[in-house]
């Protein structure tokens, strides 16, 4: 993976927001913007593929359902990472 400016976005912020891509937990520019690095990019549609495999493979073994405190806590994380990330995109 590169760090090169033939990409917008560098491929170092694309894998660490996979899985908020894949949850569809970004905003719709950064996903336009995710989506066109991933076409252009193979070493990180790559890592993205594994990634889901990863995701579906979880999803497909886990069948417990968390307690709502936790849940609840996990979604606020979430959130802040998120706004954290979105501001990042936009300074970039």
């Amino acid at each position: 993976m590169s760090t090169s400016d033939s990409h917008e976005l560098d491929c170092g912020d694309v894998v660490e927001a996979v899985y908020l891509y894949l949850d569809g937990e970004l905003s719709s520019d950064v996903i336009d913007n995710i989506r066109q690095h991933l076409d252009e990019c193979s070493p990180c549609l790559r890592e993205y593929g594994v990634e889901k495999e990863v995701k579906a493979l979880i999803a497909r073994s886990c069948c417990e359902t968390a307690p709502e405190a936790l849940r609840a806590s996990v979604v606020q994380r979430l959130e802040v990472v998120r706004s954290e990330m979105t501001i990042q995109f936009r300074v970039d």
